[in-house]
């Protein structure tokens, strides 16, 4: 598979110059405070396509340095390397914030602008089996996807470092011109994001963290937010997270064996597997998918009007047999219509089994009655939920039913967020969008989560979003990709992508 300098020039020449030609041709943008110019952003454009290669290489060289907070792979190195691309990028101060968990990243660039802007970052990365990749996980090599063109396939490359890049690239292409920023920026990153930012809030509230985020009039994380087809969507909060496991034991429980004993003792021994099974069968409706821990939905705010309709609209717009085979589905839950699974989508909080491990899986059998069991869950909320509460009902809700004895161990979690669609931030999202020559759609809320509740919430109270063109999938499963080179014109690719964030960063001005 090719590497960044063995792509087809011509190609890639004629990629380029499209997404340059994209870039320019957008209205004009309002003035920055800080005396910048569509001159000056039409020199910070020129500059993108010479960065080509270094940019691709950056990312690989990235991707091959995977920091894995659940396996405590590469720490402090990736924080280390982030806080290297940080200075590279301009930022000033860059320092390592010590948390009780894994360190985040603190920097500033101080343009001499009106307007200061937050950048959300993480340098985590989720864990992969090698074996289910199509390509090595860590290699990034440069590969052709029919119908879509040449993508980075890696672990990271769309969640998050693709985006980020790509963010960077952008910084690098003003030092490369010579210009100044039109804002200043405040950048924060963690570590821990992958498993559900436990620490997130120490790094934030560090004094001098929060001093210079109460300087800020919005946050923002790097995205590759179109789909395969061109579409765009602006969410406008995400949903909020509890991870925690939930570990069945003979010892704890005081019933079934304190080690694993013979199978054949089932007959007059109990087994902590089933007990957790049918503690977990709790947990659902009938239908296997319902939540039904007790006052599960006290709590959950519907979709208003305004919010339906951007699911309706959304819906209109967007291919389903697209999307499902994406997701490799066939069906939603309950036989749903594409309308009411997407508005589902949207409004309901959800209980999920990550992963459920008892006894003896290896191959063949082993006639074992193991003495413990565990099961992997996530739990994601809608506004007005907490985590705190909702992790509250589920420890009520198993020890109601006798189930008291089975640890419930959270390991990460955060309220949902939510931002106005009046903030200057998601406006400036929206026009920049359109000026580039998409049709964005507003959306209620993303169904995945980030900590986006630590800006949103008192103290800071800031707008908080996601902004950046490009595409990407596979985030958590193999062959993740972030696409560099597109076939299809209203898709854009790595340079695109650069393009982008350097026309909202003169939107937030």
């Amino acid at each position: 598979m090719a590497r960044a300098g063995e792509v087809d020039s011509s190609r890639r020449e004629f990629v380029q110059s499209a997404a340059s030609v994209v870039a320019l041709a957008a209205a004009p943008v309002a003035l920055s405070a800080a005396g910048g110019s569509e001159a000056d952003k039409a020199a910070v454009l020129a500059q993108i396509p010479a960065m080509h290669e270094a940019n691709v290489k950056r990312l690989q060289d990235w991707i091959a340095l995977p920091s894995i907070a659940a396996e405590n792979r590469n720490y402090p190195q990736g924080a280390e390397y982030m806080a290297k691309l940080a200075r590279e990028a301009g930022f000033a101060g860059v320092k390592l914030i010590p948390t009780s968990g894994k360190p985040g990243v603190f920097g500033k660039l101080d343009a001499g602008a009106r307007t200061t802007v937050g950048i959300y970052f993480m340098y985590d990365v989720k864990q992969f089996e090698p074996s289910e990749w199509s390509s090595p996980p860590l290699e990034a090599r440069l590969v052709r996807r029919e119908g879509l063109g040449t993508v980075c396939m890696g672990r990271g490359a769309v969640n998050q470092k693709g985006p980020e890049n790509s963010f960077l690239s952008a910084l690098l292409a003003f030092k490369a011109a010579g210009r100044k920023l039109p804002v200043n920026l405040v950048l924060v990153c963690e570590g821990e994001e992958e498993i559900a930012s436990p620490h997130f809030q120490e790094l934030t509230m560090t004094p001098e963290v929060l001093a210079e985020l109460h300087k800020c009039s919005g946050v923002f994380m790097p995205e590759a937010g179109q789909d395969r087809d061109g579409g765009v969507l602006v969410s406008l909060g995400a949903k909020g997270v509890v991870e925690l496991e939930l570990i069945s034991s003979g010892e704890r429980w005081g019933r079934g064996p304190a080690h694993d004993v013979h199978s054949s003792l089932e007959a007059q021994v109990d087994s902590p597997s089933w007990h957790l099974v049918q503690a977990l069968n709790t947990l659902v409706g009938a239908d296997g998918h319902t939540p039904a821990v007790d006052g599960f939905f006290e709590k959950a705010r519907p979709l208003n009007p305004a919010q339906e309709r951007m699911v309706r609209e959304r819906a209109a717009k967007t291919s389903e047999n697209t999307v499902k085979k994406t997701l490799g589905v066939e069906r939603w839950v309950h036989d749903s219509s594409w309308v009411d699974s997407l508005l589902r989508l949207e409004s309901q909080p959800t209980i999920n089994i990550e992963g459920l491990v008892g006894g003896y899986t290896g191959p063949g059998g082993k006639t074992v009655l193991p003495h413990r069991a565990v099961a992997k869950i996530d739990m994601r909320l809608v506004p007005d939920m907490t985590a705190s509460d909702t992790l509250a009902k589920l420890k009520a809700h198993l020890a109601k039913r006798g189930f008291a004895d089975i640890e419930v161990n959270m390991s990460g979690g955060y309220n949902p967020t939510q931002t106005d669609p009046d903030s200057s931030l998601i406006r400036a999202q929206l026009a920049t969008y359109r000026k580039l020559g998409h049709d964005p759609q507003p959306w209620p809320r993303g169904a995945g989560s980030w900590p986006g509740y630590v800006f949103t919430d008192p103290p800071l109270s800031l707008p908080a979003g996601h902004f950046g063109l490009g595409h990407g999938t596979g985030a958590h499963a193999p062959d993740e990709y972030y696409l560099i080179e597109s076939d299809n014109p209203r898709v854009l690719g790595l340079e695109g992508a650069v393009a982008s964030f350097v026309a909202y960063l003169y939107a937030l001005a």
